[in-house]
């Protein structure tokens, strides 16, 4: 170990040894710490109060990660094991939670916490943040609660990260970010005052090193201020599915996604997908994308459709996209949103353009952030369950093609 992890470990198994013998873990002492970190972030969460003392944490992640039934999760620095329980519970009998943590005495305390818990679905391993021990694409969720910060290695764990999500796996953490007015002199100065000023990263450089590491969707929100110049934050980052080109074997599949979004009343005009014959002869042969899960299920399509016959319009497409709805808020539309424009901009495409229900934000911010703009609303366009709905006209311009 280094010095630094050498300090930060002694400092963990001291409280996990406090904690252990009956006694507070003594970690949280300093004026107003337990307002802003620890177990006041799990108000409700029906455990026993022994449980939530060791909870060290600067957030809640699972209240980030939106964990499904059936998941698997990894925590990183899982300590006296909360979260992992936590977790264990929202994935349910047929899901897994697993805590990953270099202290041995803090393991030795969350298995105890769990069997007290009667958790059944939860295992601890001993490891560091920067080699996790499980194998490439096994784990859906990544979490961690004011861990990272800690590490001397950041850009080796977000590549562990990226490492162990599977496809359209995600990450939802929770971390100690620093001010962007926090000079080296003010690091160097009270380092050792206070453990995770030394090695906080900014939100900017949070997010660069994520995108480094492969990982997209990334998003950096400063919650609450948890000393002078350090922030609690949130984020949340996705590792991009597979994007190939769609073929007749996945007609069922796409289907299946395109009438699950017709059923949500936000998704066109329609009530009832068609027959795969009807869609395939409406859409061109070309740019028919489906995205891939890690077990090569769909979860989401793009493709798009002539908007005339006349050649003047020969580089303009009308496009749509979607997404299985149990693999929402995972990435899987922006992949298909980026590949579909690197797609049509290779065939000579400079516009792609659509229509979006104004009341379908989830949709129109996807295509913000796709770099598409809205150009304006066509009013009562059509009538849909006998009400009359308007469309939000957007497109993407080209920046290569078209010039």
């Amino acid at each position: 170990m280094n010095p630094d992890r050498d300090a930060v470990h002694e400092r963990y198994a001291t409280a996990a040894r406090l904690a252990l013998a009956g006694e507070g873990t003594g970690l949280l002492a300093g004026a107003g710490d337990t307002d802003r970190l620890g177990a006041v972030h799990y108000a409700g969460a029906e455990l026993p109060a022994e449980m939530t003392a060791t909870s060290l944490g600067c957030g809640n992640p699972l209240a980030v990660a939106e964990l499904k039934p059936g998941e698997t999760v990894l925590d990183l620095g899982s300590g006296g094991g909360l979260d992992v329980l936590l977790s264990a519970r929202r994935v349910g009998p047929e899901g897994r939670a697993i805590g990953l943590d270099m202290t041995d005495e803090m393991l030795t305390l969350a298995r105890r916490h769990a069997e007290q818990a009667g958790v059944t679905n939860a295992e601890f391993l001993t490891g560091t943040i920067e080699r996790i021990p499980l194998p490439d694409a096994s784990v859906d969720v990544v979490i961690s609660n004011c861990v990272i910060a800690l590490s001397p290695d950041k850009p080796a764990v977000f590549g562990e990260i990226a490492r162990v999500l599977r496809p359209g796996g995600r990450l939802g953490i929770t971390d100690i970010l620093a001010d962007d007015s926090l000079t080296d002199a003010e690091r160097a100065a009270r380092a050792g005052a206070v453990e995770c000023l030394g090695g906080a990263l900014t939100a900017d450089r949070y997010r660069e090193l994520l995108r480094d590491a492969g990982l997209g969707g990334v998003d950096v929100r400063l919650t609450h201020e948890t000393g002078d110049k350090l922030h609690s934050a949130i984020i949340r980052a996705t590792r991009p599915v597979e994007v190939v080109a769609m073929t007749a074997e996945h007609a069922d599949r796409v289907l299946a996604i395109y009438q699950a979004g017709l059923d949500t009343g936000q998704a066109g005009f329609e009530t009832t997908a068609p027959s795969w014959e009807a869609w395939d002869a409406a859409h061109l042969p070309e740019h028919r994308l489906v995205a891939l899960d890690s077990g090569s299920r769909v979860v989401g399509w793009a493709a798009v459709s002539a908007v005339s016959s006349r050649c003047v319009y020969a580089g303009v497409v009308e496009h749509s996209v979607y997404v299985d709805p149990e693999a929402r808020g995972r990435g899987v539309g922006q992949a298909l949103l980026a590949a579909l424009v690197t797609s049509t901009e290779n065939a000579g495409v400079w516009t792609i353009q659509s229509g979006v229900f104004p009341e379908n934000t989830a949709s129109r911010g996807l295509h913000r952030r796709a770099g598409f703009r809205e150009i304006g609303v066509r009013e009562r366009v059509g009538r849909q369950h006998g009400v009359w709905r308007d469309v939000v006209m957007i497109e993407r311009r080209s920046s290569r093609v078209g010039g």
